[in-house]
């Protein structure tokens, strides 16, 4: 799977001479672009595997490096860096190192799902960044991402309560990211809705957040989706090589 475009090779292995001669020929300037050649000695002959082993990466052994996902992409759009095609192919021959130069930036796929439409090979591109975002991590390449943040915040409401909470979750997020309470855009939207919401809404709303009301009779299902979410970690860690406690 090679890849030819120059906006894909890293500047620093561009070398162009400002002033080069070759048999009597100037080619000075980008006449005289060259590729600095390199070995590569660390490749992770199991990346592909690993990323594959967890949710949404079951199928990026089916790219053809076709770009439908980097030419869908709303994210590339606005940054050119941001490129799932260019990912996949990095992760599908093991090239780690390269890899780890974009994590900075892979988990910020916002889940549009443009590339999955635009697939002709049924890859699911988002479900594999979301995975290359938890692989990186789950190996202690990268911080937790606000979107892991938020999906834990999320998934735990649930298997608490067996139901949705929207301010006990934002609560429940901004603590977790560090972020203050009283935030301009979520004053505003409390003060809209007391504003335009009936008396005994807003009551309601309060008391949920005060007691968390628990779905009827759901002690039995949260028990069977805690077993299932444990044996998921476990599973994925095990695909890593991590200990189970660290495959969340």
């Amino acid at each position: 799977m090679p890849i030819h475009e120059k906006s894909l090779i890293r500047p620093e292995n561009l070398i162009t001479h400002d002033s080069l001669v070759i048999d009597g020929t100037d080619v000075s300037g980008h006449w005289s672009t060259f590729i600095k050649s390199r070995t590569i000695t660390d490749y992770n002959e199991a990346m592909q595997d690993e990323i594959a082993a967890l949710p949404g990466g079951e199928y990026i052994h089916r790219c053809w490096q076709c770009g439908s996902c980097t030419n869908a992409c709303t994210v590339n759009a606005v940054n050119p860096d941001f490129n799932p095609r260019y990912w996949i192919y990095l992760i599908r021959t093991g090239m780690e190192e390269e890899l780890l130069r974009d994590k900075d930036i892979i988990w910020q796929c916002v889940s549009c799902n443009k590339c999955t439409y635009a697939c002709p090979r049924d890859v699911f591109p988002e479900g594999v960044m979301k995975a290359t975002a938890h692989w990186l991590e789950l190996k202690g390449h990268t911080a937790a991402s606000p979107a892991t943040h938020f999906d834990a915040t999320f998934t735990e409401q649930i298997l608490a309560t067996g139901r949705m909470e929207e301010s006990h979750t934002l609560r429940s997020f901004f603590k977790r990211t560090g972020q203050p309470l009283n935030q301009p855009w979520l004053v505003a939207l409390v003060t809209g809705m007391a504003k335009r919401f009936p008396l005994f809404f807003m009551i309601r709303m309060g008391l949920a957040v005060v007691f968390r009301p628990r779905t009827r009779g759901w002690a039995r299902t949260e028990g069977v989706l805690r077993d299932f979410v444990s044996q998921r970690r476990a599973r994925n860690a095990a695909a890593l090589g991590l200990d189970s406690k660290e495959g969340h």
